[in-house]
């Protein structure tokens, strides 16, 4: 076997090394998960961006350990994506123990998550669609600071994360009188346009 055959095999062995420490583990379950936990807060920030003045309002504190069902950047020059540039689309309870053995497919579409199965039959593990939306939900991730900001980017589909902040409700004025206004969810029951987690978050922790 010459020296380049080896050198070739050597590099196929390796990207299937990576391919198994970390794409394997995308469609990832976790058992044990519970839902996340939230109690009344008061309080908020105010902050300046892109020509706003900015009132983040705490509605209730906040605290979330779920696997990472997919994750999306959004890198547009809006309020929105300057605040929030990431959002993640998290799931617990059966919906992270049978997520490697449901076909889920997961993703991310103006700030919006989606999700499909090859069969219904195939959910009821988790409880059929109710219980798919009961445990999970799409996340806009506001990071309260730089070091935040880079722990967030550093999240990705696969990874179990706990998340602590508030969820919170959002206004931002300019001089000129326009605004702009996003507000979180506050249950696990609701679906459709603002059933998202808007979270104020304070620490981002990827355990694994």
């Amino acid at each position: 076997m010459n020296k380049k055959l080896i050198a070739v095999l050597a590099l196929v062995v390796i990207a299937a090394v990576v391919f198994l420490n970390r794409g394997g583990k995308e469609q990832r379950s976790i058992s044990g998960l519970e839902p996340p936990v939230q109690q009344a807060a008061e309080g908020g920030v105010q902050l300046e961006e892109s020509g706003y003045s900015v009132n983040i309002t705490f509605k209730y504190s906040y605290e979330i350990d779920a696997v990472v069902l997919s994750a999306r950047s959004y890198h547009g020059s809006s309020l929105g994506d300057r605040l929030a540039p990431k959002d993640l689309a998290l799931g617990w309870g059966t919906v992270a123990e049978y997520n490697d053995r449901i076909d889920f497919h997961w993703s991310q579409s103006g700030r919006w998550y989606y999700w499909r199965v090859n069969s219904d039959t195939d959910l009821s593990p988790v409880g059929g669609s109710g219980g798919v939306a009961k445990q999970s939900a799409n996340n806009h991730i506001i990071p309260a600071d730089d070091s935040v900001k880079k722990q967030l980017g550093r999240v990705k589909k696969g990874d179990h994360v706990i998340i602590t902040g508030y969820l919170v409700d959002l206004r931002g004025e300019k001089p000129d009188g326009s605004y702009f206004t996003w507000n979180s969810s506050v249950s696990r029951d609701d679906t459709g346009d603002g059933a998202c987690e808007l979270i104020y978050a304070t620490d981002i922790r990827i355990l694994s």
